[in-house]
């Protein structure tokens, strides 16, 4: 037993551990926030696609007096055209409750007929899918959504090279806090340090001793940080319901959600040895 400056007693290795405590707390907040940013790149990334696959395939052609003989006629059209994979009418009900948020009860609107199309290829010239149907059916308007699309598109762009950079700022502060804890570590083992620095051992041999063992708790803290944070998005998809996409075990990042764990034991074995290697070189 030792004791403090009080003179209380100080069993030997407390403060190391509450130090290695710190230490692994530290590293789980650093991975949870990690596995926040990556979940939201590739949330980002997957719905761009999907407004890309989606969006980008749909074209809608309104028909002004939908009478069943004009849908029909549009109809008809619209399907003998090869570059048209599928074209079905929208419901009138279902048209009317799309609108209902913004223009309340619709019921006696003259709303135009919309058919929905999916293209074969995206490459089609919509202008000429737009005479055809309007020459079989007059007023009929074709309106595709690539304009808004592709500004969404640039916006998520955006939004995952900011989750990059976030990702980069996080490796930056979790390598100045781990040498931040490594020198708490250092002083609570300073006496065992000297001893052995006096005993002739090498600097790289006190380094590595004080690395492996950083590295082995960025491993616990690491593992702990992501579970936490699966569980956290997992209870947010719960609360989120159907306005997400269902996600399968296919569609986690298993690639990015492996490397923050060998992330954190680069970047703690790293900082630990420039850190030790500059302190003990600075010893008389």
């Amino acid at each position: 037993m030792r004791r403090d400056a009080g003179g209380r007693a100080d069993p030997i290795g407390l403060r190391g551990a509450l130090a290695d405590r710190l230490l692994v707390a530290l590293i789980a907040a650093m991975a949870l926030f990690a596995t926040c940013v990556l979940a939201g790149h590739e949330a980002v990334s997957q719905l761009a696609k999907r407004w890309q696959q989606g969006a980008n395939a749909a074209v809608t052609v309104q028909i002004p007096n939908p009478t069943p003989a004009r849908m029909e006629a549009a109809l008809e059209v619209l399907r003998a055209l090869p570059a048209v994979r599928e074209a079905q009418a929208v419901d009138p009900a279902r048209m009317a409750e799309l609108l209902r948020p913004w223009l309340g009860d619709v019921a006696g609107l003259p709303l135009p007929g919309v058919i929905e199309l999916r293209l074969a290829d995206l490459a089609a010239d919509l202008v000429l899918i737009g005479d055809g149907v309007a020459e079989a059916v007059p007023g009929a308007v074709t309106e595709a959504h690539g304009v808004f699309v592709a500004r969404l598109a640039v916006v998520a762009r955006a939004l995952s090279a900011a989750a990059l950079a976030a990702l980069l700022l996080v490796a930056v502060v979790g390598a100045s806090v781990l040498v931040l804890a490594v020198r708490a570590g250092i002083a609570a083992r300073r006496d065992s340090v000297m001893v052995l620095h006096m005993l002739g051992a090498a600097d790289r041999d006190i380094a590595g001793r004080f690395a492996r063992r950083t590295a082995w708790l960025a491993v616990l803290g690491a593992i702990l940080g992501v579970a936490l944070a699966e569980a956290l998005l997992w209870a947010l998809s719960q609360l989120a319901g159907p306005m997400l996409p269902e996600i399968t075990p296919q569609d986690l990042p298993w690639l990015g959600l492996a490397a923050i764990p060998a992330s954190a034991v680069l970047i703690a074995w790293g900082a630990t040895m420039a850190s030790i290697l500059l302190w003990l070189r600075r010893l008389p």
